[in-house]
C-alpha cells in the first residue's frame, strides 16, 4: 500500500508531485531544494547554507514520516556547478557524524527550479 507523507515542515511541493511516498517500508523524498519552509522562498545564498537547508527539509520529512537518516540509503545529488561538490559534501558528512553513510551519487547539472544551487532525493528503508 503506498502512502502519501505531506508535511508544512518541508517545501510544499511546486507541481504535481508529493514530498514523499512510501511503500512496504521504503520512503521515496521527491527532490528537495533549499527553499525556507517559514518563507517559501531560498534565503540562503551560498552552497553550504543551501546544503543546510535542504537537509533540514530532508529531516522534517524523515521525522513525518517516522524515519531517521539512519534509515537512508540512497542520496542522489544535483549540482548547478560541480565545483560545489566539495563545499555540499563537507555539509553531507556533518549530517552523518557516525560514519554511516549512504550510497550517493552526485552530478552537474545545468539548472535547477526556483534558482537552487543543490537539490537532493533520498531514498530510506525501514
Amino acid at each position: 500500500m503506498k502512502k502519501i507523507i505531506d508535511t508544512p515542515n518541508a517545501p510544499a511541493a511546486i507541481g504535481p508531485y508529493s514530498q514523499a511516498i512510501e511503500v512496504n517500508g521504503t520512503l521515496y523524498i521527491s527532490g528537495q531544494i533549499p527553499v525556507n519552509p517559514a518563507t517559501g522562498q531560498i534565503d540562503a545564498t551560498d552552497i553550504a547554507e543551501q546544503t543546510e537547508q535542504v537537509f533540514k527539509n530532508i529531516e522534517a520529512i524523515l521525522t513525518e514520516a517516522g524515519y531517521t537518516f539512519s534509515d537512508v540509503v540512497k542520496h542522489t545529488v544535483f549540482l548547478t556547478n560541480i565545483s560545489y561538490f566539495g563545499a555540499m559534501n563537507e555539509v553531507y558528512k556533518s549530517v552523518y557524524q557516525s560514519g554511516y553513510y549512504p550510497a550517493r551519487s552526485a552530478f552537474a547539472v545545468k539548472d535547477l527550479p526556483a534558482g537552487a544551487l543543490v537539490e537532493i532525493e533520498t531514498i530510506a528503508v525501514k
